[in-house]
C-alpha cells in the first residue's frame, strides 16, 4: 500500500510540474529535474569530485589506464550485444573479437591490444538500441546519482545495470569495491569536462541538458542525425498517408 501511495505522489508531482508555465517542450518536468540536479551537484562536489581528484593524484596514470581498460573490456561484450540487436553484425563481431583478444592476450582486459590490432572500440547501449528501432526519447529526466537521461535512456540504463556482470560478483564487499572503483575512474575521466562546464555556462543545467540530448541523438544515428526539418516533413507525410483518399 505504501509503495502505491509513493508512486501516486510521484505521478502527481510530475503532473504538477508539467502543468505549470511554458518551458522547453523536451523538459516538461524541469522544476523537479532541477531539484534532482542540485542534489546530484552537491553530492558530486562533496564526495565524488574530491574522491576522483585524490584518486587521480595518488594513482599513477599507467595504473588508471589499466583500470579503464579492464572495465572497458567488460563493456565491450555488451556493446557487441547491442550492435547485433541493432543489425550491425560486422561491428558486433568486431566488438566480440576485441573481448577475445583483450581477455586473453591482454590479460583479462588490462591491456587494450585489440585497438593496436585495428579493432575499433564502439559506443552502444540499450538506450541506443531502442532508439535505433524507433523508440522516442520521451521527456528529459535527471536521475538521482546517475544524472542526465530521458525516458528511453532511463529504461535502457535499467536494462544495462540489470545485465551488468558486476552484479554477479561475490562476495558482496568485492562487488561494491569494484562498483566504487569503476565510478571513481569514470568521474576522474570527467574532471576536465567539469571544468569546461563551470567556465562555459551561466546556467549549467540548461547547458548540460542540451549537450546531453544533442550527444545522445548523434549516437543513435551513428554521428549522422537527420535534420529536425526532415523529421517534421516525415511526420507530416505519415499523417497524410493516414488520411482517407
Amino acid at each position: 500500500m505504501s509503495s502505491r501511495l509513493a508512486w501516486m505522489a510521484l505521478l502527481a508531482a510530475l503532473a504538477g510540474c508539467a502543468s505549470t508555465a511554458e518551458r522547453d517542450a523536451r523538459d516538461p518536468f524541469e522544476p523537479l529535474n532541477r531539484s534532482v540536479y542540485r542534489f546530484n551537484d552537491k553530492v558530486d562536489q562533496v564526495i565524488a569530485q574530491p574522491v576522483a581528484r585524490t584518486y587521480q593524484r595518488v594513482v599513477p596514470g599507467e595504473v588508471r589506464d589499466r583500470v579503464r581498460n579492464f572495465f572497458g573490456n567488460i563493456g565491450d561484450f555488451f556493446i557487441g550485444v547491442n550492435n547485433f540487436l541493432q543489425g550491425k553484425f560486422e561491428d558486433g563481431v568486431s566488438d566480440w573479437a576485441r573481448v577475445a583478444f583483450n581477455t586473453t592476450v591482454g590479460l583479462f582486459g588490462i591491456h587494450d591490444v585489440a585497438t593496436d590490432m585495428g579493432y575499433e572500440k564502439h559506443n552502444e547501449d540499450f538506450g541506443q538500441t531502442l532508439g535505433r528501432w524507433g523508440a522516442g526519447t520521451g521527456p528529459y529526466l535527471v536521475l538521482p546519482f546517475l544524472g542526465s537521461s530521458d525516458l528511453r535512456d532511463g529504461i535502457g540504463t535499467a536494462a544495462d545495470i540489470y545485465t551488468d556482470p558486476l552484479g554477479e560478483v561475490r562476495p558482496y564487499h568485492l562487488q561494491y569495491g569494484l562498483w566504487a572503483l569503476r565510478f571513481t575512474q569514470l568521474r576522474a575521466d570527467l574532471l576536465d569536462a567539469s571544468r569546461i562546464l563551470e567556465e562555459a555556462s551561466l546556467d549549467k543545467y540548461v547547458f548540460q541538458r542540451d549537450a546531453y540530448l544533442q550527444r545522445r541523438r548523434s549516437l543513435v544515428y551513428d554521428g549522422h542525425p537527420p535534420r529536425e526539418k526532415d523529421l517534421d516533413d516525415q511526420g507530416a507525410d505519415d499523417d497524410n498517408d493516414k488520411k482517407p483518399r
